[in-house]
């Protein structure tokens, strides 16, 4: 008999371990240390990565961190940067602004440290953006929105039929794109949008009514009687939960907020989840094989979330080395205990099976 393979991981894990270390990431602005983060990420999703097309978006959101890194430095080189430097790599035209205007310039001097601080400020933002593109990468988004509680069920079945529609829309669109070349009409143009998007629409339109008959006849859309001061408490809990979330978030996004971003966050979470719970009462649904949240699911998860611990930690005890300065120019070091809290990033390599991924 052949062995059975091993469960697929919960999708929720890996969200949870890649926006741990984009919190990482958010607290420093050492290269070596977002560097480690990117090679961290990387590596996991080199070895885990599936063959699905969703597997694919971790080389899409690699460009678009690497387009941000150079638009920061073009407008570091254009509009000037705030640290003043005295290496000065090349002098620009300045072109004069009205009075109103003060504080911003156009051309002008461009010095090494100011264009050493916009690399330092673009690279934390492109390793954000790579930890978003690991997720995307790794966790199945069919599997993560079956995953979501009763109270959003509506939004997650909306979601999968989009999700579902749009790989079909493109293959509709490549099919009849190839079939007027075969033809020798144009496929390009105005015309030939119009005379693809037409059959294109078309399609999708039926498809959506054969959808929607489907969905009718096995009784989605059913909800359960619940008293309406249940409503109100379920949308009073799950929108303060919500909104105390996004403090909580940006205080810990920020230097400032720290004191009062730790408390608040896993307050407004716990209110959130029990919102969602009771929202889930007026939802009769079940879950066909449901992902199981297991052991492997909690180790992921928790390294994601010690590696943003510590690094926020360190951030608090060893600031310089985190946030090397650009005036006097100096190399960054590679501070020691920090750089082994982003090695934690790498347990999900190790614990997970390629065939749990």
């Amino acid at each position: 008999m052949a062995a059975r393979s091993a469960p697929a991981l919960h999708a929720g894990a890996w969200w949870l371990w890649a926006l741990g270390l984009g919190t990482a990431a958010t607290r420093t602005t050492n290269p070596l240390l977002l560097a480690l983060l990117v090679a961290a990420s990387g590596y996991v999703v080199a070895t885990h990565r599936g063959t699905a097309p969703w597997a694919r978006s971790y080389g899409a959101f690699a460009r678009l961190a690497l387009a941000v890194l150079v638009i920061r430095l073009v407008f570091a080189v254009a509009l000037g940067s705030p640290v003043p430097g005295t290496h000065v790599l090349v002098g620009l035209p300045e072109v004069p602004l009205p009075h109103w205007a003060q504080g911003i310039r156009l051309g002008g001097e461009v010095t090494a440290e100011g264009v050493l601080f916009a690399v330092y400020d673009g690279l934390r933002l492109a390793t954000l953006l790579i930890c978003v593109g690991a997720a995307n990468a790794l966790a199945n988004p069919a599997r993560l929105l079956k995953s979501l509680p009763g109270a959003l069920y509506e939004t997650g079945v909306a979601v999968v039929v989009a999700l579902t529609f749009a790989p079909n829309l493109i293959a509709d669109a490549q099919r009849l794109r190839a079939a007027r070349r075969l033809r020798g009409r144009p496929d390009r143009g105005v015309r030939g949008l119009l005379q693809v998007g037409l059959p294109v629409l078309e399609g999708a339109l039926e498809r959506s009514v054969a959808l929607a008959a489907a969905m009718d006849a096995r009784g989605y859309g059913r909800s359960a009687d619940v008293p309406a001061r249940i409503r109100r408490t379920t949308a009073a809990l799950t929108l303060g939960g919500l909104l105390g979330v996004c403090a909580g978030t940006y205080g810990l996004l920020t230097a400032e907020g720290g004191t009062y971003g730790l408390p608040v966050l896993p307050a407004s979470v716990a209110l959130a989840l029990l919102g969602l719970r009771l929202g889930g009462r007026r939802t009769l649904r079940t879950r066909y094989r449901p992902d199981a949240w297991n052991a492997r699911a909690w180790l992921v998860a928790g390294s994601g979330a010690a590696v943003a611990a510590l690094l926020a930690l360190a951030s608090v005890r060893a600031p310089d080395a985190l946030h090397p300065g650009v005036v006097p120019l100096t190399a960054p070091g590679l501070p020691l205990w920090p750089a082994a809290a982003v090695l934690l990033a790498l347990l999900p390599a190790f614990v997970v099976p390629e065939e749990s991924s």
